[in-house]
């Protein structure tokens, strides 16, 4: 069972490192486009330019971590917007997203949190671009809501995701990311499996603020139990992730590795 963290507070991931064997991926969020005051054309991590100092830290820790291992990947999307800004000058800002992409190598993958209402076809075009330029072993994930894959219906993006996954793009996405933030329960897992989306092909994520001790850790060991090929569990996000929280949100990762 993998053990993902998505980061987007840039605390620090020093206690992370002194344990690396325990966490599988660590997603650096998130990724967004726009104009600056002049005009021109930009990719932002957060509200910053990637190359901004204020990342150095971060661009150590994770080139560090990938060297021990960790796996690291970036979102992009999420509440912070940024397919309509992507799909409507894409000559532009795509080739922004390859060239961040290519000067932090130890990026190995991206994942496509979608919040807004989208083409399909979009979608479709980005997955290949993506496979296109980076290559079969370039990890592509979705972070659909769980109730968009307990149904075939429209979720957020004005898509369905089973339509895309029954496409041949839709067999390029490595896993969903999935949602299930007001209902991280084994009952979510089973309802997605059910709906045709197998256990491999599911990391099912928790959110730090509805926690505040281990209680969630039976609830994994069930979903270990029935359904002992899941993919994984996530955390948004790091900095907080329980029991320990902003105490030492490593300890989310290490209990998970050593539960039985």
């Amino acid at each position: 069972m993998k053990t993902v963290y998505y980061y987007q507070t840039f605390e620090g991931l020093d206690k992370l490192m002194t344990h690396p064997e325990d966490v599988d991926i660590i997603i650096v969020s998130s990724i967004h486009f726009g104009k600056d005051g002049n005009g021109t054309p930009n990719i932002y991590l957060n509200d910053n330019l990637p190359s901004d100092d204020k990342f150095t830290t971060l661009w150590k820790e994770t080139e560090e971590l990938s060297k021990k291992n960790v796996t690291i990947t970036c979102m992009m999307g999420g509440a912070g917007l940024a397919y309509r800004v992507l799909f409507d000058n894409f000559d532009t800002y795509y080739p922004l997203l390859v060239q961040m992409i290519q000067t932090y190598s130890w990026i190995s993958g991206i994942d496509l949190d979608i919040e807004e209402e989208v083409d399909l076809d979009n979608v479709k075009m980005l997955i290949d671009k993506l496979n296109q330029d980076f290559g079969s072993d370039f990890i592509i994930s979705m972070a659909p809501v769980s109730s968009s894959l307990e149904n075939d219906g429209v979720g957020m993006g004005n898509f369905s995701y089973k339509t895309l996954y029954n496409t041949e793009q839709g067999k390029r996405i490595n896993w969903f990311n999935c949602q299930a933030y007001n209902s991280f329960s084994s009952d979510t897992l089973s309802k997605i499996v059910a709906n045709g989306y197998p256990a491999d092909k599911i990391i099912i994520g928790m959110e730090s603020a509805q926690f505040t001790g281990d209680e969630y850790l039976p609830e994994i060991r069930k979903m270990k139990e029935t359904h002992p090929d899941i993919n994984g569990v996530y955390d948004w996000e790091y900095f907080d992730a329980p029991p320990e929280c902003q105490k030492d949100p490593s300890e989310w990762c290490k209990l998970i590795k050593n539960l039985n």
